[in-house]
């Protein structure tokens, strides 16, 4: 696996800075103190100085040497409230409203990184998903030739090998329904992803049918993305429809599909929609013993990421060289 420290060592040539949005926060105070003690990586925290500081303080974090910036005393706000104007401007937005827009501590964030000020951002702790993709969606935006934004969740676990096992799965997050030719795009990036861990990706486009053993409008819908895939990545190994013990065991892709090359060993893998997708990669985390790292927000253009609002200080560092490792 492009493990941990593999990304460390990547980051210590070339140090990034992140923007934590939620600046008093104990999780993000506990794990910027531990990026603090190394220098691979730069934290800026958004929020109220004398807050943070106290917040650390209380909590017995470390944080001199952190970025601290407050939206109502940051001295290029003018130029960020003309610079939204201008992203907006098809929207009709005006100054005044830009100025309670970027006030917020996740526009705030994102508009940082549009700016150059960060070269990443981890958002989320005490909101929702939509609250980190609305702002980057408007900011950020996407990247050329891309439509969404999709995510990817990386799942480890130590094998008897001694090597790690790992698998990438995606949209269990941000697409609820998503059409054939949105599940085609997001396999690209779901797989470049995956190469980012390590993974050489064998994807499979999951169903409850394998290669027209089931019939239906969703097995319809997985065999049309997969085809609508391979002709886009034509050098990516792609399978679909599959069934996931198909997708998974030599033996039954011995039984139900012998001729593929990918089923009996697929590692990352695509799903219908949220529903599957969430129900899956939790499975996976809770009764199969993976860690789980994600969601990784996937065809922006800057590295945004969102956090589990169940986060530890642990999950928030590990997303932090995540995110930056991605920049």
């Amino acid at each position: 696996m492009y493990g941990f420290g593999t990304m460390i060592e990547k980051l210590k040539k070339n140090p990034k800075s992140i923007v934590f949005t939620e600046g008093a926060d104990p999780r993000i105070l506990e794990a910027a103190s531990r990026l603090l003690a190394s220098s691979f990586l730069h934290p800026i925290l958004v929020g109220n100085e004398d807050e943070i500081y106290k917040a650390a303080e209380e909590a017995g974090y470390n944080i001199r040497g952190a970025l601290i910036i407050d939206p109502e005393k940051y001295d290029r706000f003018d130029e960020m409230v003309d610079l939204f104007c201008e992203l907006r401007k098809s929207k009709g937005v005006t100054p005044e409203q830009a100025r309670k827009i970027v006030s917020q501590p996740n526009y705030f964030g994102t508009m940082l990184v549009k700016m150059g000020v960060a070269d990443a951002l981890l958002g989320g702790a005490t909101y929702s998903t939509a609250d980190t993709v609305r702002p980057a969606l408007q900011i950020i935006k996407t990247k050329p030739g891309y439509s969404i934004v999709s995510s990817c969740f990386i799942l480890v676990r130590p094998s008897a090998t001694g090597e790690n096992e790992v698998l990438a799965m995606g949209d269990c997050a941000i697409n609820i329904k998503p059409s054939e030719d949105e599940l085609a795009e997001m396999a690209g990036e779901i797989a470049a992803c995956a190469k980012v861990f390590g993974i050489d990706p064998q994807i499979a486009f999951l169903s409850y049918s394998t290669l027209g053993s089931g019939t239906g409008e969703d097995v319809d819908k997985m065999r049309n993305a997969a085809e609508k895939a391979k002709k886009r990545y034509p050098d990516l190994p792609i399978e679909g429809e599959i069934q996931f013990d198909a997708a998974v065991s030599p033996r039954v892709a011995r039984t139900k599909c012998k001729d593929s090359a990918v089923a009996g060993h697929a590692n990352t893998f695509i799903f219908p929609d949220i529903n599957a997708g969430n129900i899956g990669y939790k499975i996976a985390q809770r009764m199969g013993n993976f860690e789980a790292y994600g969601p990784i927000l996937l065809g922006l253009n800057a590295p945004i990421n969102d956090l589990s609002r169940g986060c530890n200080a642990i999950e928030v560092y590990s997303m932090a060289i995540i995110t930056a490792a991605l920049a």
